[in-house]
């Protein structure tokens, strides 16, 4: 059963309830999590000067923006549920739309909601101490806690969504102007910001951890099916949330740098808990605080994974590549009951085998051949429907897309020179969908 609501214009059989603030919410959410109070001191550690550090930084902000900025003109087209999934199969076909549904199912999805829960977990053992066992038990507890709330409705999820990341947001805007008033903070730390010169294979290889913290900025997209005006709200939404995420990672790295000098940062593997001890107004509880950022981050973002993964396997079903039921509709809540259970169970099943952990750390390039089919989709489409009614059209045309796209295959790239096992891994992962395609389209023939 796949629930009794009558479809819309664009197919979709959900109700279209959520707002342009809850997307834009929704965004930056899923954007900011745990990433930028770690990934500053990996950066610093690779780059060791001011500009390289910043120019990282700024790239992989604009990247993300070139990302966003291109991707919403095929929000604004096909405002259906599944996101990048639905872009890939009008473009290219269900080959290629199902291979990033199997890469989100068998890895990316698992390891998104795993991963997020067990880093709220552990920083919330800051205030209620727990070993390992109960840092995995608390996480997988936090996971069906976030599935319960998606399956209880949208708007409930909508509502937690909007909350979260204002606080978190007004959490690490605080972070990064409070640097400036850090014991030893001095704009020395910013001279001579060439002083090492700069390598463009460890500026690609340092990006790789920077576009980390910047995924996420077209995961509303999938959300596409459930946002009301979606040709207008969702466009606006994807650039907004991409550049207040850009705003506010260049503001906690300046001041970041402005509070530690470069070799410093790169000791700090907890550089917001080293920056916050500095800060005089925190007055000593600032590991405190940070932990509660953190655990406000993560709570966003695992709340942010969920309802965005769980319409990925929705729309993978509801187009005929994912079992039928998993297309179910609640007739009570009006939410994707089943694709929820999924990714729900997934996230547990994550926190719960210590291997798997490791291994989906080998993974994080694992979307990026999707990022960039997606961003693609926008020259085949203008080529194969010019007629397709479009509310948005890219600014920048054709340079916008092409910089996203010369900036994926630059990583992809460096990562095939200087990580060939762990990048050659992800490839075959993704090439291993293929025979299951296949058997899939036997059996759905048959």
């Amino acid at each position: 059963m796949r629930g009794f609501r009558v479809a819309d214009a664009w197919g979709e059989r959900m109700p279209r309830s959520v707002g342009l603030l809850q997307t834009v919410a929704l965004s930056i959410g899923v954007t900011i999590g745990s990433g930028i109070f770690r990934v500053p001191a990996t950066v610093a550690a690779q780059l060791q000067a001011p500009g390289p550090i910043l120019l990282c930084w700024v790239l992989g902000g604009l990247v993300a923006l070139c990302g966003a900025l291109t991707v919403a003109e095929l929000a604004g087209a096909l405002p259906r549920s599944g996101g990048v999934f639905a872009y890939l199969l009008e473009a290219y076909g269900p080959l290629p739309a199902f291979l990033f549904g199997w890469t989100e199912l068998v890895v990316i999805r698992a390891a998104a909601l795993g991963a997020t829960a067990t880093i709220f977990s552990e920083y919330l053992g800051y205030f209620w101490p727990m070993g390992p066992t109960g840092v995995r038990r608390c996480a997988a507890v936090a996971i069906a806690l976030i599935g319960l709330v998606n399956y209880l409705g949208v708007q409930r999820a909508a509502a937690l969504q909007s909350v979260a990341t204002a606080l978190k947001y007004a959490a690490l805007l605080a972070l990064g102007l409070l640097a400036f008033s850090a014991t030893g903070a001095s704009a020395a730390h910013l001279s001579n910001p060439w002083s090492g010169g700069l390598s463009l294979s460890l500026l690609a290889t340092a990006l790789v951890p920077v576009m980390w913290t910047y995924d996420g900025w077209a995961d509303p997209a999938s959300m596409a099916g459930e946002i009301s005006d979606p040709q207008r709200n969702l466009p606006r939404a994807l650039i907004v949330g991409a550049l207040a995420v850009m705003f506010v990672y260049l503001l906690v790295n300046v001041g970041f740098l402005y509070a530690l000098a470069p070799s410093q940062m790169a000791g700090a593997r907890l550089i917001a808990a080293t920056v916050a001890a500095r800060v005089p107004l925190l007055s000593g509880a600032g590991a405190a605080v940070i932990a509660g950022a953190v655990v406000l981050a993560a709570f966003s973002g695992l709340n942010g994974s969920m309802m965005t993964g769980s319409r990925i396997f929705f729309a993978m079903a509801d187009r005929g590549l994912f079992f039928s039921a998993v297309a179910r509709v609640s007739p009570r809540f009006h939410s994707p009951s089943v694709a929820i259970a999924i990714a729900t169970l997934l996230g547990i099943g994550y926190v719960l085998a210590n291997d798997f952990a490791q291994l989906a750390d080998k993974f994080v390039l694992g979307i990026w051949p999707f990022y960039a089919l997606s961003v693609a989709a926008v020259f085949v489409l203008r080529r194969t429907q010019p007629k397709l009614p479009r509310p948005y059209r890219v600014w920048g045309y054709p340079f916008v897309p092409l910089v996203f796209l010369a900036a994926s295959l630059l990583m992809v790239a460096n990562a095939l020179v200087t990580n060939l096992h762990d990048t050659g891994l992800t490839f075959l992962l993704i090439l291993a969908g293929v025979p299951v395609f296949w058997v899939w389209q036997r059996l759905t023939r048959a």
